[in-house]
């Protein structure tokens, strides 16, 4: 997932970052209805309308999970988290940066440099560095939720 990804998502949804939880569910509801296979008889228009529904299904899902609001709400907790609690494991794979803390909880940070991730492998104290470089510079999510959910 990279923030190219992200822009897509609301082109798609046509919201922009500070939408609220209740605009995307009506947006994604009303997509949704609009964009029902059942509404079609042409197999090629089923089709695409499926991906369509596919793509806005995943989008929606998402933005939920990156909302202002959804944040707010967990605040106190990554919080909390992400000034006591020391990092178990951590790994890259393209532009996302996966943290496992000691506590269980584990994140997700999104569009963070090569170079800013090569620093954090080489630091004395990968938390420490995190603290000061990573945490509250990122898009994040929780993805203690998701991993839960599935």
């Amino acid at each position: 997932m990279n923030m190219k990804k992200i822009v897509e998502y609301r082109k798609l949804l046509n919201v922009t970052k500070d939408a609220t939880l209740k605009e995307l569910k009506s947006i994604y509801r009303n997509s949704m209805k609009e964009n029902h296979p059942d509404k079609f008889t042409d197999e090629a228009d089923k089709l695409a309308v499926e991906e369509l529904s596919t793509s806005t299904i995943e989008a929606y899902h998402f933005l939920v999970s990156i909302a202002p609001e959804t944040l707010e709400k967990d605040k106190s907790e990554y919080t909390k988290t992400t000034s006591s609690v020391n990092i178990l494991d951590f790994y890259m794979d393209k532009t996302v940066l996966y943290v496992h803390f000691l506590d269980g909880s584990k994140y997700e940070y999104f569009g963070v440099p090569k170079n800013t991730y090569i620093k954090m492998v080489n630091a004395e104290s990968p938390s420490r560095f995190a603290r000061r470089h990573i945490y509250n510079n990122f898009l994040y999510r929780s993805a203690s939720k998701l991993v839960a959910a599935e």
